[in-house]
């Protein structure tokens, strides 16, 4: 009769132990809009898309702009530092964490979309599609010029809708399409240049790499810019040996 009564109470003791054990909680260095590291766990913040730091936007003079760069930028400034509790939806299979997270109750994700700076993930989920409505109305962040959706970034084409509260310039689509893979580094702040080489591998170069001035960027080669190592280890691209 004992052995009865004492296995359900290890077992609801047990409970609190495995919910607190899908919290992440600490002061978080921001990837990017909506890419986050507390310690050495990754997180993805759920619900949303903010665009990746080397995706660039044009402002409402049609001029290029580094709105990914903006976009972690904003977020940054927003949290100033201060500790971070994420609720763990998921574990993905290479270990990168899906999670809400507050700071002091705020709803991050929330902020981000209503401000602009991310959009709300509807292939997923429509949690912030008014917050969305709001930042449109308001031309608040990406909102205030012409750009393509985060995951229309990934795998844009020639049919790639451009988004934006203003009317775009006629060759927005080409100028937003061709931005991180030209000629032109997006930023000063990503001039690592990746390729692809014969074996199909995904080499990066750093400015001081032997090679780096002969690696030409062309979106034909598959040719892409990276704002930092971690960013283009992350990518599944290894160094040049030369």
């Amino acid at each position: 009769m004992l052995k009865i009564l004492l296995l359900p109470l290890s077992l609801i003791l047990l409970l609190p132990v495995t919910a607190q054990a899908a919290d992440i909680t600490g002061v978080p260095k921001i990837r990017d809009g909506d890419h986050v590291m507390i310690g050495s766990a990754r997180i993805r913040l759920a619900g949303i898309d903010a665009p990746s730091i080397d995706q660039l936007c044009l402002n409402p003079g049609g001029d290029r702009w580094t709105c990914g760069i903006a976009a972690r930028d904003a977020l940054a400034a927003h949290v100033a530092g201060k500790s971070w509790t994420c609720r763990v939806t998921r574990t993905e299979k290479n270990g990168l964490s899906v999670a809400r997270c507050e700071v002091a109750g705020e709803d991050i994700q929330q902020w981000m979309v209503k401000n602009g700076w991310a959009l709300s993930y509807v292939r997923v989920a429509h949690t912030y599609d008014a917050d969305e409505k709001l930042a449109r109305a308001a031309r608040a962040g990406l909102w205030q010029g012409a750009f393509i959706a985060p995951w229309d970034w990934r795998v844009r084409n020639k049919k790639t809708t451009v988004l934006g509260a203003t009317r775009p310039p006629k060759n927005a689509r080409n100028i937003l399409l061709a931005s991180a893979s030209g000629p032109v580094a997006p930023s000063p702040d990503c001039t690592i240049k990746g390729n692809v080489n014969t074996a199909g591998e995904c080499i990066y170069h750093k400015p001081t790499s032997r090679w780096y001035a002969k690696i030409k960027m062309k979106i034909s080669k598959g040719t892409r810019w990276f704002c930092s190592v971690e960013d283009a280890v992350a990518a599944g691209c290894r160094e040049t040996r030369r």
